[in-house]
């Protein structure tokens, strides 16, 4: 009789996948971001100069949204490669795509260039932004939570949604110091010459920088222990998106609903509000008429409150659960959109528009880090580790397109046939907030799910077994 010894497996520790959640996530959203504020800025200009503001916009948004089409196709094509190969190979590859499209984006020549051909090629390099999208949020959450200690997986969860908030700053504090460098002689409104010139590349070509740290971080990862065990039983499936569909249809479809409201909560308060912000007041439609520069450190300070409630939501969801608290983030949300009108309306005295305006962006994004940062334990937590990539993946990027894709480009058609207001933009948001709020209730709590069993089989049978 021998007695077989093992080597112990390596584990990462928890400043590595700290680190290699929270990096790779903030330099994908800080790729997505710097083409979210190009797309309001100077997008519509140099790339679709149809002679109407709100047309260039319109379609300057279209092309950001497409994006959001890219991003199940990537979570379908991701999320077989990381429940078949592991996570740690599909971060490195979903990063590295992200980072070319986006470098690639800051060399393009402009319509006055090349002329149709112009917006075509960043119509193609948005689609592989999305796609790289598709597969990097999924992968960054279950490094988070699989490698999580006992009760703290909505905690470790957090790091990778905090992604998110950082990306924000870094892109937008890019832009802003660059167009403080760049300004326009006559008017801070307009953008300089430079700046449509070369200043916006900047951003984008910065990104080759982050991508090269973020991947230096990732290479140093090992599999976590859940995904290493669903392979010692052999539960790795040939066709992840099969078995998700066929066996988790249900949680697809709560999960979408589930991230709906917070997909257009954040792309009305990012890419919708700078539109609103610094639009003139006496343009059609109306705007507040606030400069670029002020209404970009008004949303900063907003994003700040983003990320300090995303990280202090994941010990509140270990505490009392994700659902709930994402019920009643999902009330408030709803209750928040239908008070749009009382904080976005124009007003003789600029000092009190400012306030106003600033203490709507601090609550908007406020509720944004409560409802956002559980999404990185709760849409992981509806599927076993064999389909846990293919499932949470689908789910959140599907809502995407519901959600993040449509907003911007919903929220200007409403903001013009309103005449300039924004009641229908809050009841747009607040409609959004009741499908989440229904699939919430139509949900289970997760906190206590078996995150390491390696298939809904072993998951059946342990439940049995536990009824016995």
């Amino acid at each position: 009789m021998t007695t077989e010894t093992t080597t112990p497996t390596p584990l990462n520790t928890p400043g590595r996948v700290i680190a290699a959640s929270l990096v790779g996530t903030t330099i994908e959203f800080y790729d997505f971001y710097v083409y979210a504020t190009a797309a309001v800025l100077v997008f519509p200009q140099l790339f679709f100069p149809t002679g109407n503001t709100t047309t260039a916009l319109i379609a300057s948004f279209a092309v950001f949204g497409a994006a959001m089409i890219a991003r199940p196709i990537g979570a379908i094509v991701f999320g077989h490669l990381g429940d078949r190969r592991g996570r740690k190979t599909t971060l490195v590859i979903s990063l590295l795509t992200m980072g070319v499209a986006t470098f690639l984006i800051g060399l393009l020549p402009t319509f006055s260039t090349i002329g149709l051909l112009a917006p075509v090629l960043l119509l193609l390099l948005r689609l592989t932004q999305g796609f790289a999208l598709g597969g990097e949020w999924s992968g960054a959450a279950l490094v988070a939570t699989e490698n999580a200690p006992a009760g703290k997986r909505a905690w470790y969860g957090t790091f990778p949604q905090l992604g998110a908030p950082l990306g924000f700053i870094i892109a937008n504090g890019l832009f802003l110091i660059i167009n403080v460098a760049l300004p326009h002689p006559d008017n801070p409104l307009l953008k300089s010459e430079a700046f449509l010139t070369w200043g916006w590349r900047v951003p984008f070509l910065f990104s080759a920088v982050m991508v090269v740290i973020g991947l230096w971080v990732r290479l140093r990862l090992v599999e976590s222990d859940a995904f290493r065990r669903a392979e010692r039983k052999g539960a790795i499936r040939k066709l992840p998106l099969g078995d998700t569909v066929r066996h988790h249809w249900r949680e697809l479809i709560l999960g979408t609903f589930i991230m709906l409201a917070t997909y257009v909560l954040f792309y009305l308060m990012t890419s919708f509000t700078l539109t609103y912000g610094t639009a003139k007041q006496d343009a059609t439609p109306a705007g507040l008429g606030i400069t670029y520069t002020t209404f970009v450190l008004m949303q900063i300070i907003g994003v700040v409150f983003f990320g300090l409630f995303t990280l202090l939501s994941g010990p509140v969801a270990d505490a009392v659960g994700r659902r709930a608290v994402l019920i009643w983030a999902t009330v408030a949300i709803i209750v928040f959109g239908l008070s749009f009108p009382l904080w976005l309306t124009l007003r003789p005295d600029a000092m009190f528009t400012g306030a106003m305006t600033q203490a709507f962006l601090i609550l908007g994004f406020l509720l944004m880090g409560v409802t956002f940062g559980p999404m990185g334990a709760i849409l992981p937590e509806l599927f076993p580790t064999n389909v846990r990539y293919t499932g949470s993946a689908i789910a959140y990027n599907v809502s995407s397109i519901l959600g993040a894709a449509l907003a911007p480009i919903i929220a200007v058609a409403l903001w013009a046939r309103a005449g300039g207001s924004t009641w229908m933009v809050g009841v747009y948001l607040a409609g959004a907030g009741v499908l989440t709020l229904i699939a919430l209730l139509l949900s289970r709590e997760t906190r206590d799910t078996d995150y390491s069993a390696a298939s809904v089989e072993e998951k059946i049978t342990e439940a049995a077994a536990a009824a016995l």
